[in-house]
């Protein structure tokens, strides 16, 4: 699996259209905005998994203990099961380096 490192740069509108058809449905990026299936994503960067109040984690996200960034958002979208085994994401993830690396660009702009 290749790196953040040597991932291309990303594009924020091409992340954010990324954003608006495979994760909009479950997530909310804006900070302040409410949990929907999946946790509100505002502060992501820096935060560790399973620990946004409020929201129902599995077990095991929250026994991951994983600091988001780059890096481990750019392997997390790739497969989220295999990333996180027993979480409860039901997204299979992004196949193209590019489209991770638009989104994370996407996520690091509007999640702040």
């Amino acid at each position: 699996m290749a790196s953040f490192a040597e991932a291309p740069a990303g594009d924020v509108a091409k992340g954010a259209k990324i954003f608006k058809t495979k994760c909009a449905q479950c997530h909310v990026a804006e900070a302040g905005g409410g949990h929907k299936q999946g946790p509100n994503l505002g502060g992501l960067f820096g935060r560790v998994s399973g620990t946004t109040e409020g929201f129902a984690y599995s077990a095991a996200n929250k026994n991951k203990g994983v600091k988001w960034g780059e890096e481990t958002l750019y392997d997390y979208l790739l497969n989220p099961k295999k990333y996180i085994p027993g979480t409860k994401m039901v997204f299979a993830g992004l196949k193209k380096p590019q489209d991770r690396a638009d989104l994370i660009a996407y996520l690091k702009d509007s999640t702040k």
